[in-house]
């Protein structure tokens, strides 16, 4: 019967929800008059006067149950909330009855305790159906997943703990069951959540398997630390247990746990790098209404930012690439969330006279200027390329940006300009020295965000790593000493956009990258991840450093001085000034742009950037 209910339209629910309720009023209101006078039916002289009652009172209270939007909510998952709303209906019910038998009988015959007693009543009969039906369906679909369900056990039997068991059995056609809880707060032991017992710390999770039959375990603390995260990854691990986990609060949508935001652990996850908290205001003040231009936005920053930039209700944002791929796959991800505030332009920053049209056609207010070729070694075999992307195409959309009088314009660049070692570095470096140069001409502010590398972009070590991993191996790291500085893309997006709203023009920003990381630990903790045993399932090799690269990363240079912000987690450098002779060395680098000489151009970044090393890596 309950599954004959459950499989019927939205319609015929509704309709039969209503048709439930209007037989329980006109039966709890008789039984009402009933309890208060002792006997039914009354007497031929006062059964008009009582049926009137009735009806009116009746159809008081079911004008109260469309009024209050009792039949918004789902019997299946009734709650507290429903409770609620069903209390003020009748409520309101009662009282539209009793002011209506007042106005009519002027209560004649008719005992002021029945409305008490009647409101008793439809309370109970009323909420006390919606319970027994959600009792029902959750008591037979527990039963009918136990015969091919999945044993689980849950880590955390906290406010998360309790969210996730319930959306669990809220959820019997995934084929989970809760045989318990863990937790390491000792004072939950044997303490019962929904009928599921806590049944110890941590220490009982190379048991499971053996004792439980457990097959996976979820982890309901998002705010789990990094040490104690691979612990559990690792005793688990023994005993061939699958781990997932819930994201970030901050990244559930209106702080609700649901079972479908439980994910495998990534990467990420063993960072243990703090929330980024933004000033809300400054972002909304410099995004909101405004149409938003953003090159290189089919990279793994710039997508993001469009993400942000929409989050933060721009009127449009303004997609440029040059990979028609990379925008489409863009503009499905946003076309499938809705997200339609979106405009897709093919096309490259060097070329001047596509960037005059685009700037000309939708006149942003904000760019954030993310397009450059960032692969270290393919950059030092195509110099050439690199020049005319990451400095002319700089030069070219700040200068653009300028003649439409753009509010602000903000270049992505990297740690990799600070001392560069390779072409990539040093001429991202001179970009950023161009873009001061400029800003002393410019109304447009021209501002300049530094930081490291992004977990999971498409030129990063992770997704090389996952690759290696899923074939078995070797993974290959080029030096065991060698380190980066790491953080995640949404974390580094939502640090551009802060420092872009804090920038007064010629500012380079330099954001909080915390401690770097050795590319050997990532790779381990990588091993770990994927529940597999170095040496044994898959060996690490070192293959030398590469081309250009350096052991180490830094993020400001030694002449450079640091000053702080109004944000912790961003800092403001004051770089060297240019020299006299900047502007024709850099025509004379821009004439190059047509060659592909390595030396030639080196010599050329040299003369730009003084401290610019190309051997540098030679020396580790």
């Amino acid at each position: 019967m309950i599954n004959k209910i459950s499989s019927l339209s939205g319609r015929k629910k509704t309709a039969l929800a209503f048709f439930h309720d209007f037989l329980v009023t006109i039966i709890g209101t008789v039984f009402s008059f009933y309890l208060r006078l002792g006997f039914l039916p009354p007497e031929k002289h006062t059964l008009p006067q009582f049926a009137l009652a009735v009806s009116i009172l009746v159809v008081s209270q079911c004008f109260a149950y469309m009024l209050f939007g009792i039949y918004r909510g789902i019997w299946r998952y009734s709650s507290i909330i429903d409770l609620l709303r069903l209390i003020r209906a009748v409520t309101f019910g009662g009282l539209i009855g009793f002011a209506a038998l007042f106005l009519i009988t002027r209560l004649h015959g008719i005992p002021r305790s029945v409305f008490m007693i009647n409101w008793f009543v439809l309370v109970s009969l009323l909420g006390g159906g919606r319970f027994t039906y959600r009792l029902l369906r959750d008591f037979g679909g527990q039963r009918q997943a136990k015969k091919v369900c999945k044993n689980i056990i849950i880590f955390g039997a906290g406010h998360g703990g309790e969210q996730l068991l319930r959306e669990i059995k809220k959820s019997p056609h995934l084929h989970y069951h809760v045989v318990g809880f863990l937790d390491d707060d000792l004072s939950k032991k044997g303490k019962i959540i929904h009928g599921v017992k806590v049944k110890g710390d941590r220490k009982l999770i190379p048991h499971l398997k053996a004792e439980l039959n457990v097959e996976e375990l979820f982890i309901s603390i998002p705010s789990l630390g990094k040490d104690e995260l691979l612990n559990i990854l690792d005793l688990s691990r023994k005993t061939g247990l699958g781990v997932k986990t819930l994201p970030r609060m901050s990244d559930i949508l209106g702080g609700k746990v649901e079972i479908t935001h439980l994910r495998n652990v990534k990467i990420e996850d063993l960072l243990g790098r703090e929330e980024v908290e933004l000033m809300t205001s400054e972002v909304e003040d410099m995004i909101k209404d405004n149409v938003v231009l953003i090159t290189g936005a089919g990279g793994s920053i710039g997508s993001e930012l469009v993400r942000q930039a929409i989050s933060y209700k721009a009127s449009m944002v303004v997609c440029v690439d040059t990979s028609e791929f990379n925008l489409y796959e863009l503009q499905q991800e946003l076309q499938e969330s809705k997200s339609l505030k979106a405009i897709f332009i093919i096309g490259n920053v060097r070329d001047q006279k596509r960037m005059d049209e685009v700037f000309a056609c939708y006149k942003p207010s904000v760019v954030f200027h993310a397009a450059a070729y960032k692969h270290v070694p393919m950059v030092e075999n195509n110099p050439g390329e690199a020049i005319k992307t990451n400095v002319f195409g700089t030069k070219v959309c700040a200068e653009v940006a300028n003649e439409y009088n753009v509010d602000r314009f903000v270049l992505i660049s990297t740690d990799k300009a600070v001392n560069p070692t390779n072409v990539m570095g040093a001429t991202k470096r001179v970009a950023e020295m161009v873009l001061l140069d400029l800003q002393e001409s410019f109304q447009t502010k021209v501002e300049i965000v530094r930081f490291g590398n992004v977990l999971g972009s498409s030129g990063s070590v992770v997704p090389l790593f996952k690759k290696q991993i899923e074939q078995g191996g070797p993974i290959t790291v080029t030096h065991p000493e060698v380190n980066r500085y790491f953080m995640t893309i949404p974390e580094a997006s939502k640090l551009v956009m802060q420092a872009g709203a804090l920038g007064k023009g010629g500012e380079v920003f330099v954001l909080d990258m915390g401690e770097p990381i050795k590319i050997l630990d990532l790779a381990r903790e990588m091993i770990r991840l994927a529940q597999l045993n170095e040496g044994e399932d898959i060996d690490i090799v070192f293959t030398g450093l590469r081309p250009g690269e350096k052991l180490f990363e830094e993020l400001l240079a030694d002449s450079d001085v640091t000053l702080p912000t109004p944000h912790p987690k961003i800092k403001v450098a004051k770089p060297i000034k240019n020299s006299k002779d900047f502007q024709s060395k850099v025509h004379d680098l821009l004439g190059m742009n047509s060659k592909n000489d390595l030396e030639e151009i080196k010599c050329l970044l040299k003369s730009l950037v003084p401290e610019y090393s190309p051997q540098a890596n030679e020396l580790h």
